[in-house]
């Protein structure tokens, strides 16, 4: 369903259009200094994430960051901080090769690979029998828990929050090919090149030599030669059919919110699922403004506000039944 009156989303009239929107906390945003913990999670597979803890609390959010983030991405930090100030603990889940060592295996992420998801979930409920969970997914890792969740109807999540999702993976490569969107595709590619290069020049199991990663230009082309052989896709048009969340919304029963702006510059506004695709568990808080992954407010240029923060937080903190802060 989509909300009928989701709360109003106000963009700062000194970051007017979704470039500004995207571009000013992407680059301009500075993280904020919140202590992390980090943590070696072994996966059954033998291979391993790294795990970075906020401050502890009541109730746990897990947290996923999206292509080419990490547990430093400023929008992954302001919500661990923003959870902390009202009381709720959180870990950040970096994905395959996210963190600070390149991981074992030759596979990384994609925007379906929930295993490692579910390993986390399973493993931290294991640690920590009847503490209520919250997952939170922004861009890519968005994509990954909205397939788990329509994969796995028994997920053992209270709220699951996806942010700025692709739904649809052929048509956002696409958009990302055009005009000023390939400033992102270019931005995406450097830390991914990066990531894949530097895992692969210590190793002889590259799918394409380490010179060839590093001449990539298109995200199409790094999933032509990287995502799909190492995770048993045939190309790049397999991989998008096949791992879109769009195809399976309406499997979804857990309670679920998808906050997303209309104007995202990542994601063509006809790929933004209707009512009636989605499943009895899902909200669809659509605004019309915000960008990918922005959402940026405030009156006074220069002393901007996060909106995502504060929302995300609020819904897990109903969704938990902590207290709501003061201040």
């Amino acid at each position: 369903m989509t909300d009928p009156q989701p709360p109003a989303f106000q963009p700062a009239w000194w970051l007017p259009g979704r470039h500004a929107q995207t571009v000013f906390p992407a680059l301009l945003r500075s993280p904020p200094r919140i202590p992390l913990t980090s943590e070696t999670f072994e996966l059954p597979d033998g291979d391993f994430l790294e795990l970075a803890w906020g401050p502890p609390g009541q109730g746990l959010a897990i947290i996923g960051h999206g292509l080419g983030g990490s547990s430093d991405s400023a929008y992954v930090r302001g919500l661990v901080a923003e959870l902390a100030r009202r009381g709720i603990g959180s870990v950040v889940l970096q994905s395959r090769g996210a963190g600070r060592r390149p991981n074992r295996h030759r596979r990384s992420y994609h925007a379906a690979a929930w295993d490692d998801l579910e390993a986390v979930v399973a493993g931290l409920v294991e640690r920590r029998p009847g503490q209520p969970l919250a997952v939170v997914g922004f861009s890519l890792s968005g994509s990954m828990l909205l397939n788990w969740l329509a994969e796995r109807g028994d997920c053992p999540v209270a709220l699951a929050v996806a942010v700025s999702v692709p739904f649809e993976l052929d048509r956002c490569a696409d958009a990302l090919e055009q005009g000023f969107a390939r400033v992102y595709q270019a931005y995406l590619l450097r830390r991914l090149r990066a990531m894949a290069a530097a895992k692969f020049a210590a190793r002889s199991d590259a799918p394409v030599p380490v010179e060839r990663i590093r001449r990539i230009r298109r995200l199409r082309e790094f999933d032509d030669l990287l995502t799909a052989p190492l995770h048993g896709f045939r190309d790049s048009a397999d991989y998008y059919q096949r791992a879109s969340c769009r195809q399976r919304l309406d499997a979804i029963r857990q309670p679920t919110r998808i906050l997303h702006a209309a104007d995202d510059p990542f994601v063509p506004s006809e790929t933004i699922p209707q009512a009636d695709e989605l499943g009895p568990g899902v909200c669809l808080e659509l605004q019309r403004h915000g960008g990918h992954v922005g959402f940026v407010h405030g009156t006074r240029p220069g002393r901007p506000g996060y909106w995502l923060d504060g929302r995300i937080a609020g819904l897990i903190e109903a969704a938990l039944g902590n207290p709501p802060a003061s201040g």
